[in-house]
């Protein structure tokens, strides 16, 4: 029996992981709410064979540390992460045994970002629901926007910089569009494609449970 345990519920929720990876006759996959400061040291207690980092807190409570991470692979576990939380700690622990995972992993990675704030979001502690829009999902958007000529590399700049400069509990596009010198008519096209392009981090935390299930 291997056993898992998950920290999510932020990038992807409880109930579509649980349609990716879940409990079964030969694995048992717990899914706790996004990780902070101590929980690892609670989670190697009930000795897992892997631990999936995609969700922590941030400025809420304290963030996991790097020595917890470490400590679990020491260990014996299995550790991966991706997303937002899992994927800033494994851009600086990858070459210390923490397995990174997606796009936003390989955005810190590179240096392409460095601040937690790409990945920060305001959310519902009851709910878990995401009440601000993540950076690093607007420059992703921005970025294709721009190679499907919606908006100029000038225009993308800017959106981001108005993104950059909004503290991140009331970071959504909405007001960055609003903020901007953008046209009516182009708002109207970027607003279409938004719409339509994915989640970045929703897709990185799925990702990792897929990688995760195929090593099983």
């Amino acid at each position: 029996m291997t056993k898992i345990i998950i920290y999510a519920g932020l990038s992807l929720s409880f109930s579509e992981a649980k349609e990716i990876l879940n409990s079964d006759d030969n694995n048992e996959v717990i899914y706790k709410r996004p990780i902070q400061r101590g929980d690892l040291s609670l989670a190697v207690k009930e000795n897992p064979d892997i631990i999936g980092i995609i969700d922590g807190v941030f400025h809420q409570n304290s963030a996991v540390g790097h020595k917890e991470i470490l400590n679990a692979i020491k260990n014996g576990i299995e550790v991966y992460g991706a997303s937002s939380m899992g994927a800033l700690r494994a851009s600086e622990l990858d070459t210390l045994g923490m397995t990174g995972i997606g796009y936003v992993y390989n955005q810190y990675a590179s240096g392409e970002v460095d601040s937690d704030d790409d990945v920060a979001v305001m959310l519902d502690s009851e709910t878990l629901e995401a009440l601000s829009e993540p950076l690093i999902n607007m420059k992703y958007v921005f970025t294709n926007a721009v190679a499907e000529n919606i908006i100029t590399e000038d225009e993308k700049d800017e959106l981001l910089q108005i993104a950059k400069e909004t503290f991140y509990p009331k970071r959504n596009y909405a007001q960055t569009l609003k903020s901007s010198s953008l046209d009516n008519d182009k708002k109207d096209k970027l607003i279409d494609f938004i719409r339509t392009s994915p989640d970045i981090k929703k897709e990185d935390a799925k990702k990792l449970l897929y990688h995760i299930k195929n090593e099983l």
